[in-house]
């Protein structure tokens, strides 16, 4: 389970780099909203990886 949102982490991260790229790039305000939102994704997503981790780690 753990590997599995993992590999949705590292997927939602790779889609975020087209709105950094016109974000930083051609400066477009809306990419850097979606940009934001995903980042916030990003960040709860890795929080559940670590719980589960940890979980993982003091079950064994």
């Amino acid at each position: 389970m753990a590997k599995e949102k993992f590999n949705q982490l590292k997927d939602l991260i790779s889609g975020l780099e087209a709105d950094a790229e016109k974000f930083y790039q051609k400066g477009n305000s809306a990419a850097g909203t979606r940009l934001r939102k995903g980042l916030q994704d990003v960040k709860n997503l890795s929080q559940s990886i670590r719980l589960a981790v940890q979980e993982t780690k003091n079950t064994k």
